[in-house]
């Protein structure tokens, strides 16, 4: 199940594989929680000696997003399958959702989370096959809402360019150009994002450096050509070939992986590795979401 595969439209909204909207049985009013900004815990200190206050941090809370005035019209034989599919796709989970939401020309857009709170009215219009005022609400840890492909950028050690071949003949041919380790993520979006880098071997300490700000993630470890070091940067986590930690290997210039985004706008980041470790083959790779507040 791919997230928001089955939204194709405005009105659209899916949790996990549930559907509600144009040309389903499930109709709704609202959506609040989802276009507003997520709660704020601010750093802001007043100041003891002076009018105002030093402007501290300001760090996100969950977003909750909540869905009301569902509507759910099915033939009165069928009625309590169209609840049965409501009550088993909000039903507690452990592990958080894709929820899928397009409002307008801007297309969809993602957050993965839980329902926390599910309301089915039973009423007069229950037994005729119409459910009006019900409603649907979940809880999201990430509050950022991020765009539904994921993006990739791709770069690998710096190899320098072959040059003119002796002797020369015409027309002249300067080789194949080099590789400058140089490799640009652009976040499309208004919020940070936190990407997940994938070293490949063979290659001695790489590392990927942010022109911008100047953080680093580097390991001191050699990977070989079968090798993959994973760096999940939103869950802090450094894992070789999917398995096995890593994260002890962080050198003394690597900076915490969480704190290693990217901002809204283009972001130069640069592949470099031990001295002496030049193959060209290997690699590093970001993937990550355009992300929303």
């Amino acid at each position: 199940m791919a997230a928001g595969d089955r939204v194709t439209r405005p009105g659209h909204v899916q949790y996990g594989d549930f559907l509600m909207g144009p040309g389903t049985p499930y109709r709704w009013q609202s959506l609040t929680g989802w276009e507003d900004l997520p709660g704020l815990d601010s750093g802001t200190v007043l100041r003891a000696d002076a009018h105002g206050a030093f402007p501290g941090q300001l760090l996100a809370q969950t977003r909750t997003v909540v869905l009301d005035g569902l509507i759910i019209r099915a033939r009165r034989d069928s009625i309590g399958a169209a609840i049965a599919a409501v009550s088993t796709a909000t039903v507690p989970v452990d592990d958080e959702l894709p929820l899928v939401a397009w409002l307008d020309e801007r297309g969809p857009l993602l957050v993965r989370a839980r329902a926390t709170r599910r309301a089915i009215p039973v009423g007069r219009g229950y037994r005729a096959g119409t459910i009006t005022g019900g409603a649907i609400q979940w809880e999201a840890t990430d509050p950022r809402r991020y765009e539904m492909v994921e993006r990739t950028a791709a770069g690998g050690l710096p190899v320098a360019e072959p040059g003119l071949a002796w002797p020369l003949a015409w027309p002249l041919s300067f080789g194949t150009p080099g590789s400058t380790g140089a490799l640009t993520a652009a976040n499309d979006g208004n919020a940070p994002t936190h990407p997940v880098i994938e070293f490949r071997g063979p290659v001695a300490r790489p590392s990927l450096t942010n022109v911008s700000s100047g953080d680093v993630l580097e390991y001191d470890l050699p990977l070989t050509a079968r090798d993959v070091l994973t760096v999940d940067t939103s869950a802090g986590t450094v894992v070789l070939n999917g398995t096995a930690s890593r994260i002890y290997t962080a050198t003394a210039r690597s900076v915490p992986e969480q704190t290693f985004t990217f901002p809204p706008g283009p972001t130069p980041l640069i592949f470099r590795a031990a001295p002496g470790s030049s193959d060209p083959s290997s690699s590093a790779t970001v993937r990550y979401r355009s992300a929303y507040w």
